[in-house]
């Protein structure tokens, strides 16, 4: 059964192409340890709620924009598997968040349709 691993985060606007560069060089280390797909994107019609939505989610600042992430595996197996070897892969290279990492949220989904 297919597996998600799936990401929001609020990315300073400053720090877009530092996400996207990020990005770049982390999918291709995700797919080669048995990613289906990673995919990343910059938010664009993203309203503020009035009980909750992505960038309340987030705490969202004036000067930031809401980033959504998700990477599909073949299986929950690979997933764990995978993303361990990916983060061990030296492609990976250092790691540097361009965001406060402490207002990512992060899970992981079993996917039924």
């Amino acid at each position: 059964m297919v597996y998600v691993h799936g990401m929001v985060a609020a990315v300073p606007n400053a720090n877009k192409d530092a996400f996207i560069a990020l990005a770049q060089r982390m999918a291709p280390v995700f797919r080669k340890h048995g990613a289906l797909d990673v995919a990343d994107c910059w938010g664009d019609a993203v309203p503020d709620g009035e009980v909750t939505s992505f960038p309340m989610a987030v705490k969202c600042g004036p000067d930031e924009t809401v980033a959504f992430s998700w990477i599909t595996w073949p299986d929950k197996e690979t997933a764990e598997t995978g993303m361990q070897a990916a983060m061990e892969d030296p492609d990976m290279g250092e790691v540097e968040m361009p965001f406060d990492g402490k207002r990512l949220i992060f899970g992981s989904f079993q996917r039924i349709a």
